[in-house]
């Protein structure tokens, strides 16, 4: 309340103002601007008429702050006469002390120190509406010794305003708050001041995605979908409204584009509150839609997020909800899931696995380790497979298992696997040429499906085999048996050519998939590679471990099938003496496991060679 003010004036409680913003102008410069031309001098009597006419309401303050007069349209606009106002205290009548900028830059209007000032307030008219007025405060002249208060309507420009914002913030199909205005939202609920001061300090967010709403539009149309959504979002905010029943506001309901909608929990207790929330989404969701004349059914697949709001931005708190919508959807649709943190880390190394595939290779970060293939009879040495090692940077040594399956997913495993071979060539004529006089061994290599179809694996093979100079014969490709057996046209084709090249083919894991052994006869394969599931239930001696007679039978009868078609058979995941010697009393041909060794990086497989009994390492 200004300083000069006395007590309460009748114009005083006209008004209740509320500050929204203010301008204030510099001072003008010392050089003063050149004279006006002359012009004959109007008398005061046609300015008093001038100014009680103006449709612009106006008053002149006196430098007390007083108000020395105001025309109609002043008193008009403050729903009083023009003269009630004389002597009333000039900036409670427009709250002019209702921040302390403003009021500092009126009171040094007042004392003749600033030029101009400018400030937009909203005011209380006594029959009950509010209305928004923009106040400028100008210095008149010298001798009149005061200032000039002008107060200009403009609510009906704030009202078109906020009408664009609606719009500009709200969904035309729905009128649910769009994204923007989600966004908005989402922002200032994480603002630290939003949350210290009061509240729980948590926020929640169902992320939800209708399942199958594609279908509704391609068949049925927009304009049906279009109507789908708006029932959708009236639902919606529905279970909004009762989960807000006895708390201080609902979730935020919003459509955030296409058929995606987010329910925002400011203020939330926990996960069990967002869990509630979720259930009951999906439940008001079950019954059927009747939508011109058409009765719709649907569900919706919901990412549910609860965390502190401390330490959480927008877009960390979206992509969390993101990927928990996705693991909805994946874990079979018309359900939510709550964000799990370490599932989120696992697909984060997934995420940064293969966006640095390519680049790994191409930097060397890759290795070969060689598990040696021990033939059952002699307990020679007879070959070795090929396994391949990550040295990742971040994550350390990576297996296989790790890493190849997202190679195939993006392609990356043709390079790769190409690096393999050409590697694991290289190294096994490098054995045989510091060796020779040992007879040499086989390098056995995991080819992917995807190398047959993406690259020419034929004129790769060809190509490697003329370069390292290794013999044909000592390569073995493994191939899965679901790959395999359902070979047909290209990968066949390439199968057959290897052969006839003199390269043996190989089928790892025999005994896991849906096996054709009527076409396993007619394709080009040499060796059969158990799967060591089979091994691994053969009675253990001296173990405690009750004997599988029917695993022992299994396997026979594939190593008897083998031998009978032509193939040798190599059994996987041998890791003690009772099984070996089990193998090769049924007549397994080679074994491989830790009985013999672990896989071994190249120097080590020198050591064995020429080695009886191929030791464990």
């Amino acid at each position: 309340m200004s300083g000069t003010s006395e007590g309460p004036t009748p114009a005083a409680d006209l008004i209740r103002p509320a500050v929204t913003e203010s301008h204030v102008e510099p001072p003008s410069g010392t050089e003063s601007a050149p004279p006006a031309p002359s012009a004959a001098p109007a008398s005061p009597a046609r300015f008093r008429s001038a100014f009680s006419a103006a449709p612009l309401a106006m008053a002149v303050v006196g430098r007390d702050g007083l108000v020395v007069s105001a025309n109609t349209a002043f008193g008009t606009l403050l729903g009083t006469g023009a003269d009630t106002l004389t002597g009333c205290v000039a900036a409670d009548l427009v709250d002019l002390a209702s921040d302390a900028r403003t009021w500092h830059a009126y009171r040094e209007m007042l004392r003749g120190r600033q030029a101009k000032l400018r400030c937009t307030r909203r005011l209380k008219h006594p029959d009950g509406h509010s209305l928004w007025v923009q106040v400028t405060v100008a210095p008149l002249p010298d001798e009149e010794q005061g200032v000039l208060l002008s107060v200009a309507d403009i609510s009906g420009r704030r009202e078109l305003q906020a009408r664009l914002r609606h719009l500009q913030m709200h969904d035309p199909v729905t009128r649910l708050p769009n994204r923007t205005l989600f966004f908005e939202r989402l922002s200032a609920a994480l603002e630290a001041e939003s949350y210290e001061e009061s509240g729980t300090g948590r926020i929640g967010l169902c992320y939800l995605d209708l399942d199958g709403f594609k279908a509704v539009n391609d068949t049925l149309g927009h304009r049906v979908g279009d109507r789908l959504l708006a029932a959708v979002a009236e639902r919606l905010t529905r279970c909004a409204d009762e989960a807000g029943h006895a708390r201080t506001s609902a979730p935020l309901v919003a459509r955030l584009g296409g058929d995606e909608f987010a329910l925002l929990v400011e203020d939330s207790t926990g996960t069990e509150q967002l869990a509630d929330l979720a259930d009951a989404v999906l439940r008001s969701l079950q019954a059927p839609f009747d939508i011109a004349g058409q009765r719709l059914s649907l569900s919706a697949s919901i990412g549910v997020v609860e965390r502190h709001a401390a330490g959480t931005s927008a877009t960390g708190l979206m992509q969390a909800a993101d990927t928990t919508l996705y693991w909805a959807k994946a874990d079979g649709k018309s359900r939510w899931t709550l964000f799990d943190p370490e599932r989120n880390a696992h697909r984060m190394t997934r995420q940064a696995l293969v966006s640095t595939l390519r680049p790994a290779i191409e930097r060397g970060e890759f290795a070969l380790e060689y598990q040696p293939l021990v033939g059952m009879e002699d307990g020679r040495l007879r070959g070795v497979e090929a396994l391949v090692r990550w040295r990742h940077p971040q994550f350390g040594m990576l297996t296989p298992n790790r890493f190849i399956a997202l190679a195939e997913e993006d392609g990356s495993i043709v390079p790769l696997g190409r690096w393999v071979l050409a590697t694991a060539c290289r190294q096994a004529r490098s054995w045989q040429v510091d060796h020779p006089d040992e007879p040499p061994i086989f390098v056995s290599v995991n080819v992917a499906v995807r190398q047959v179809w993406d690259s020419d694996l034929v004129a790769d093979v060809a190509e490697i085999l003329e370069e390292t100079g290794l013999a044909p014969h000592l390569l073995q490709l493994e191939l899965t048996e679901s790959a395999v057996m359902g070979s047909a046209g290209r990968p066949l084709q390439a199968l057959q050519a290897l052969s006839d090249m003199g390269v043996r083919i190989a089928i790892d894991d025999f005994g896991t998939g849906y096996s054709n052994l009527a076409y396993l006869s007619r394709l080009p394969v040499s060796v059969l590679k158990l799967d060591g599931s089979f091994v691994r239930g053969f009675q253990y001696e001296g173990s405690g471990v009750a004997p599988n007679p029917a695993d022992e039978v299994i396997v026979e009868a594939m190593i008897q099938l083998a031998h009978r078609l032509g193939l040798t058979v190599t059994a996987e995941c041998v890791e003690t003496s009772a099984q070996a010697s089990r193998l090769r009393r049924i007549g397994c041909d080679t074994g491989q496991g830790w009985l013999y060794s672990r896989p071994v990086p190249p120097d080590r497989i020198s050591g064995l060679l020429g080695v009886r009994a191929c030791p464990q390492v």
